[in-house]
């Protein structure tokens, strides 16, 4: 499944909210998940399944225990394809907060004048 195949659904993309909040085990994602979507447990444990062998999510044992935690492979797959668009948007965010500071620091130093007239 390619990866925006992953991120397209919601209930996966609340659940990589979840996970990167905390480790989380599957029954507290599973709470989360059923009371929010109104899905059963096992409609969740697929959409953790899918997030597992997607590299989205990695999942431990402890004892009785399943904790899902996210795994950055996913992540940085996501971030690869984005990257080639960043020398498109980077200069226009660069150019953004230019702009910004000159406003500011016209406002710092524009003179300070009384205002007249009653405030509503």
């Amino acid at each position: 499944m390619h990866v925006f195949e992953v991120l397209a659904d919601p209930v996966r993309r609340r659940i990589l909210e979840l996970l990167g909040l905390k480790e989380m085990a599957s029954g507290e994602v599973v709470e989360v998940i059923a009371a929010e979507f109104g899905i059963t447990q096992a409609a969740v444990s697929q959409h953790l399944k899918v997030l597992r062998e997607s590299g989205f999510a990695s999942v431990r044992a402890e004892a009785q225990r399943r904790l899902y935690s996210v795994d950055v492979a996913g992540l940085q797959a996501v971030d690869t394809w984005i990257g080639q668009f960043r020398n498109f948007w980077e200069p226009k965010l660069d150019a953004l907060a230019t702009e910004i500071a000159r406003g500011k620091r016209a406002r710092r130093n524009a003179p300070i004048t009384k205002r007249s007239g009653k405030r509503a």
